[in-house]
């Protein structure tokens, strides 16, 4: 157990678990580590709880200090991190009420001093509520199960349609609709209309399949021309990020006539129809379907395609740099890069801007 000392070095005076102690605390603080990376202490008051992280880690439980209410966890990062994380407390998962930076009701974000910014994406806590767009489109297709609310919100006055697949998320979890406004606010992207698709089966709809992109094209690109918001259906630019990334540049394959202009980040470029269902997903084909279909050599020479990646994601990495590199071939227009992250929105959230907007140039 870390002397009373070791706190001091995070910045937290006093006795752990004192009045003075707590009024200091806003969430995780870091100091350098031996050989490099980062010692993160994230602390949380009450009861015995537990520290569970997007993806980077395993659990971590944390330690009481001295029967206080002080609960605590000194975690090693590496250089560069950004990340989700909860507390959770008798199986309930709670964001961290010390730290400003929040990710929906019951999520946090931490980054190492080293992290870069990510500007245009504000603060918000677990108590606030995100603002949602106006415009409502009620899709009721014929190809995909069920009934969806589609978001849609006109950036600048409005412009080429930006699909954010998993539209829940950027609505809910992260304030993708403030970013842009900002981002386009800014002159670094050009008017856009977003358009947040919420996902009913991610599994079922973002797998290589084509019913999908059939709806898009055919259902729910006329419901947004006729949604009253100004907007541009004929240029498209589709992001997406884990299934969702897989499911964007099956489209351009596919379908590219409808997708010419794709962001995906941590895309799921391991996925084959028999690797999806094994213990050891990423063990199978490196590139998967996706890698397999490029090898066919189709003339991408219309396609502007980013690609990112978390830099932490090591399992990830071959099955992303093998699909760069043969849609390159192909005659894709490709910008590769690789985010402080892990396989995590939080990662993800510049790399999304930067590349659509790299998309439209």
């Amino acid at each position: 157990m870390p002397p009373e000392s070791a706190f001091a070095a995070y910045g937290l005076p006093g006795e752990p678990g004192s009045e003075e102690f707590w009024a200091a605390a806003a969430g995780p603080g870091a100091v350098p580590a031996e050989g490099g990376g980062w010692t993160t202490l994230f602390v949380w008051r009450g009861s015995a709880a537990a520290l569970t992280f997007e993806s980077w880690s395993d659990d971590v439980p944390l330690r009481r200090w001295h029967g206080t209410d002080c609960w605590y966890a000194e975690v090693r990062m590496p250089a560069r991190l950004r990340v989700t994380y909860q507390f959770l407390v008798d199986g309930t998962a709670y964001a961290d009420p010390l730290n400003p930076a929040g990710a929906g009701g019951d999520r946090s974000v931490a980054a190492t001093p080293d992290a870069p910014a990510q500007p245009h994406w504000p603060l918000f806590g677990a108590d606030d509520v995100l603002p949602v767009p106006r415009t409502r489109v009620r899709w009721a297709g014929e190809r995909l199960d069920g009934r969806r609310t589609v978001r849609v919100h006109p950036v600048g006055g409005g412009g080429p349609v930006v699909l954010l697949l998993d539209g829940d998320d950027w609505l809910y979890l992260h304030p993708a609709m403030t970013a842009f406004d900002s981002a386009v606010a800014s002159g670094e992207m050009p008017p856009v209309t977003l358009v947040f698709l919420p996902t009913r089966d991610r599994e079922a709809e973002f797998g290589c399949r084509p019913e999908l992109w059939q709806a898009v094209r055919d259902e729910l690109l006329p419901l947004v021309a006729q949604s009253g918001a100004p907007a541009d259906v004929d240029r498209l630019v589709v992001a997406g990020q884990s299934l969702g990334g897989l499911s964007a540049v099956y489209a351009a394959l596919e379908f590219p006539d409808l997708v010419s202009r794709v962001a995906c980040q941590s895309g799921s470029l391991w996925w084959t129809p028999d690797t999806v269902k094994s213990a050891d997903p990423l063990g199978g084909p490196v590139g998967g379907a996706i890698a397999a279909r490029l090898r066919d050599r189709p003339d991408l020479s219309g396609l502007r395609v980013a690609f990112d990646v978390g830099e932490h994601e090591t399992r990830m990495l071959p099955h992303c740099a093998r699909v760069e590199t043969l849609a390159e071939r192909a005659g894709a227009t490709v910008r590769i890069s690789r985010s402080p992250s892990g396989h995590d929105r939080a990662g993800w959230r510049h790399a999304l801007l930067r590349d659509v907007a790299w998309a439209l140039a």
